[in-house]
């Protein structure tokens, strides 16, 4: 099934994602000769754990309680790492932080993200990252990053107000 039809929210299930996202990740970083400490391994895990963009602030108590120290800048650090990576996105909108399905390759982050329950869901978006590039060009812009949200709302939720409106 390509990507882009997958279901909006996945099986409740995360633990493969994260399994991938953590194989990957030390792929890419034995690759660069770069360290995946701890911290930062742990906030990957914590991301990884729902579909659910997270803040910096919604990390804190887990890298506490797993004896890590739990100041902002820690985890600030770790997600300025594997955001720089490739391994996770930020999302403006939402000041949050999503792992990236395709670590270690250049892509357009594109996401749906619901409005009503924050499920997000990366896309690919090839299309449109030509489009955007074609623009640049013409105007002498030169993109280093960019992130595409879209707003709305996905089929559960959808399904879930007309059900309590029926």
């Amino acid at each position: 099934m390509p990507e882009s039809h997958q279901a909006f929210v996945c099986s409740s299930d995360h633990q493969h994602c994260i399994d991938e996202a953590l194989t990957a990740a030390k792929q890419l970083c034995r690759d660069k000769q770069l360290r995946l400490t701890p911290v930062r391994e742990l906030v990957l895990r914590l991301i990884w754990q729902s579909h659910k963009p997270l803040g910096a602030y919604d990390l804190l108590p887990a890298l506490a309680k797993a004896g890590f120290n739990s100041a902002p800048p820690t985890v600030y650090r770790a997600l300025e790492f594997l955001q720089e990576q490739g391994l996770v996105h930020r999302l403006a909108s939402l000041n949050a932080y999503m792992g990236c399905n395709h670590p270690g390759t250049s892509h357009s982050g594109c996401f749906f993200i619901c409005e009503e329950c924050h499920q997000a869901l990366e896309i690919e978006a090839s299309p449109l990252q030509t489009t955007l590039q074609r623009h640049a060009e013409e105007l002498n812009f030169s993109i280093t990053r960019e992130t595409i949200e879209v707003l709305g709302v996905c089929p559960e939720c959808q399904q879930q107000k007309a059900q309590s409106h029926a």
